[in-house]
């Protein structure tokens, strides 16, 4: 096999925006033969927009059973993310899924037991991993050459999003539909890094504010509170509603601080290790030496492509992904601790308890509202807008 036959399922936003990657020649190791979405609209564009002789389904289940393709891209709201990635590896197909891995830890569970059973490819589209920036910064922190983490702050709030981003599509911004708001559409990527960086907290308190800033029924506003397992802490900021944003992750460790804002990294790195020198010194006021330094790094961030083209390489070749697919839940357990705080309004312990998360978040769905009138928006191969009102 020189190339992998590749069904994409879901053509939306993100369907579409790798439709486009691959149909331009930058994963050249996969060619689209098949494509699924429930809107007759987005089958229609793919019959235009796909290569010739592409199969096009009505739903992913139909794909996942034509035999017309290898593996999978799947890329549909978050609740089916687990389900249809464990019919396409019992079916043996090779499966890259869009973030978030689900919307429940328990039902990803589900699905990572059946992935490390299977001797498919099962990857997660963790695309913020190929960033340089990120991937230095996990390599630095994960080392241990500069001490143990003390303190993680990352304000991130440059996801700012209108009401009609919230208005185009019936599935969005609801309980029932998306089973999230800002941490669980915009932040996966968020989380993820900051665990994969500094490793997963053992404590949460989160105050996540439900439609503060836009008319939806979920979360748009949240500042977390987070406790690790060696005494560091954190805090995580996040929003859909600040204009201008912010994008600064700071990391603290003993021998230096690491911050990322603005496509640059800085260390501030100390002679000698802060809790040494904390009870070695003999002036009151005294600061250990510190050289602040910009580090240089390799430029490379492939994002999506290069998350595509090591997906293909790990088919073929056995090469490494960028991200393995088992690995999406830990981000999610964070999203999932924080929005149960917020409901319990305390403190939770991680591993949370997914039943009682469930539970409440079955609660808030039963609640959940159809929406009226919404506009169904998609951005098409050239990156503009297509519209059609839907009932």
């Amino acid at each position: 096999m020189e190339q992998v036959r590749l069904g994409i399922i879901g053509v939306g936003n993100m369907g579409s925006g790798h439709t486009a990657n691959i149909m331009a020649g930058k994963v050249p190791e996969v060619r689209i033969t098949a494509a699924a979405d429930l809107r007759e609209s987005r089958r229609e564009w793919a019959k235009e927009n796909m290569p010739e002789g592409t199969a096009i389904f009505e739903d992913g289940d139909s794909l996942i059973k034509s035999g017309t393709c290898d593996a999978v891209l799947i890329a549909v709201p978050h609740y089916d993310h687990p389900r249809l990635t464990i019919l396409a590896l019992e079916n043996g197909l090779h499966v890259m899924c869009e973030k978030p891995a689900g919307v429940y830890t328990k039902q990803v569970r589900e699905m990572n037991e059946v992935a490390e059973k299977s001797d498919r490819v099962f990857g997660m589209m963790f695309n913020q991993r190929t960033n340089c920036i990120y991937k230095k910064m996990h390599d630095m922190v994960q080392s241990g050459d500069y001490g143990k983490l003390k303190r993680v702050n990352w304000i991130i709030t440059d996801w700012y999003r209108t009401q009609a981003y919230y208005n185009s599509g019936g599935w969005r911004a609801t309980w029932d539909g998306e089973g999230g708001g800002v941490l669980l559409n915009q932040c996966p990527h968020n989380l993820d890094l900051l665990q994969w960086i500094c490793g997963m907290p053992s404590k949460v308190r989160a105050f996540c504010h439900n439609g503060k800033w836009h008319d939806i029924e979920v979360e748009d506003d949240v500042t977390a509170y987070l406790e690790f397992p060696n005494g560091a802490t954190g805090v995580f900021v996040t929003t859909t509603a600040d204009a201008p944003g912010t994008n600064r992750l700071e990391v603290t460790l003993e021998k230096g601080k690491l911050v990322a804002e603005k496509d640059e990294l800085k260390f501030y790195e100390l002679e000698i290790n802060e809790r040494e020198y904390c009870y070695q010194a003999t002036e009151g006021f005294a600061k250990p030496p510190c050289h602040e330094t910009t580090l240089e790094l390799d430029g490379k961030n492939p994002q999506h492509i290069g998350v595509l083209n090591a997906f293909a390489a790990a088919i073929l070749r056995g090469e490494p992904l960028v991200a393995d697919g088992v690995e999406g839940i830990h981000g999610l357990e964070l999203s999932n601790a924080m929005h149960l705080s917020s409901w319990l309004e305390k403190p939770v312990n991680l591993p949370i308890d997914e039943d009682l998360f469930l539970e409440k978040l079955n609660e808030h769905r039963a609640n959940s509202k159809k929406k009226e009138n919404v506009q169904d928006i998609t951005f098409d191969t050239t990156g503009s807008y297509g519209s059609k009102t839907k009932e």
